[in-house]
């Protein structure tokens, strides 16, 4: 239910100013609903009727402020009108705050008053009839129900009406709001898809061309230059070639471009070869068997930027990559040694470590990297576990 006014409104104002001057205008005319010599007639005097009018016109202008209040101080003024000669205008005027009480009053007060009026109506018909047995008599139950029950049932139809369309603008606010708040969690998912997708895509080509190009610099050696530029090269080709067709993707008619395609773990062999050719010293140990999609798309990742982070912070020695397909998840391990290195070495931001964690919450997986003491020293170890029950279900 809507919030009340604090103060008449101007409608309010100009049908209670309405009502007043209409009653007034028909008594200067000397109408009335009975004559003088009526025996209902207790006051018969012309002023008489003048004290209902005024005040059902001043309860006008509480038909939303206080419709309760308004329609009790009717009801009082309607019941001395009918001991005057009575005019139409306190009659109408009385038809509009039970309106108002039923539209703007309280559910409580909307639900009651059609029932009561409703008695009311059907014991003004079978009272009267009952004592002077007439037909006539059921008249007085038709008046009765023409002013209290028919404003009070319109009143009734009106507010349902009103409630409903309420109700389906707040469902219409609700449902934008959950489009919205949808939307917005798209567009943040995707963006960090495509994070991700960036980091890992250029941070491996970028990382071995920051390493080798301060070999290059630091070394007065023509042959190392030399190799250190072949690999800058190789690298900075790639990593173009990588950003293009990532552009491809995100640009809408990007021409004859096509997007990359979505590397497997068949791609994992390349992978450490290019690893290789880096500095680094790899061995691959895979049995991935066969796993879904989503599951391969994120173990190739997730090695890719194992690979990228041992290049640039790992110390010398062997990275050792290890897939192991169980009936129920992938499992991936990624060991390199942990410890200052003497060459040079890139800059990490922790992005890596954040798209790898990422990538395997969304799979409803595990990951943990730290470092981690063994037989050989302590060796930084990337540990991840991805179920492929769940996605080959969702998948089927």
């Amino acid at each position: 239910m809507a919030v009340r006014p604090l103060h008449p409104p101007r409608f309010d104002v100009t049908v209670a100013l309405a009502g007043l001057l209409g009653g007034l205008l028909l008594w200067g005319f000397g109408l009335g609903v009975r004559p003088g010599s009526d025996p209902i007639v207790l006051f018969g005097g012309r002023w008489a009727l003048l004290v209902p009018l005024g005040v059902t016109a001043c309860c006008e202008l509480l038909r939303r402020t206080a419709p309760r209040t308004a329609l009790a101080a009717g009801t009082l003024a309607l019941a001395a009108d009918t001991m005057t000669q009575g005019s139409i205008a306190t009659i109408v005027m009385y038809t509009d705050l039970m309106y108002a009480a039923v539209v703007y009053g309280s559910p409580a007060t909307a639900r009651r008053l059609p029932w009561i009026t409703g008695v009311l109506t059907l014991a003004g018909m079978l009272v009267p009839y009952a004592v002077w047995r007439v037909p006539e008599a059921l008249l007085i139950g038709l008046v009765v129900g023409a002013v209290t029950f028919a404003p009070a049932s319109t009143g009734l139809i009106v507010r349902n009406h009103r409630d409903a369309a309420d109700a389906a603008r707040l469902q219409a606010e609700q449902t934008a709001l959950l489009a919205e708040m949808d939307r917005v969690q798209a567009v943040t998912a995707e963006r960090s898809r495509m994070a991700r997708e960036l980091h890992d895509l250029v941070a491996n080509h970028l990382s071995a061309i920051a390493i080798h190009s301060t070999a290059a610099l630091s070394l007065d050696d023509p042959g190392t230059s030399r190799d250190a530029l072949t690999v800058i090269r190789e690298n900075s080709v790639q990593g173009l070639s990588e950003m293009r067709r990532l552009i491809g993707i995100l640009r809408d008619g990007a021409g004859d471009r096509e997007p990359a395609a979505t590397p497997t773990l068949d791609g994992l062999g390349a992978l450490v070869d290019n690893a290789r050719a880096n500095g680094l010293d790899v061995t691959l140990d895979a049995e991935p068997g066969g796993v879904p999609a989503p599951v391969e798309l994120a173990a190739y990742r997730i090695v890719q930027e194992s690979l990228t982070n041992a290049l640039k912070h790992a110390a010398p020695g062997r990275v050792a990559v290890s897939l192991r397909r169980s009936p129920e998840a992938l499992e991936i391990r990624v060991t390199s040694p942990c410890g200052d290195r003497d060459g040079p070495r890139a800059p990490g931001s922790g992005a890596g470590l954040v798209g790898m964690r990422e990538r395997a919450a969304l799979l409803d997986g595990f990951f943990e990297a730290g470092p981690e003491a063994g037989p050989e020293g302590t060796l930084w170890v990337v540990r991840a576990t991805l179920p492929v029950t769940d996605v080959e279900q969702g998948e089927a």
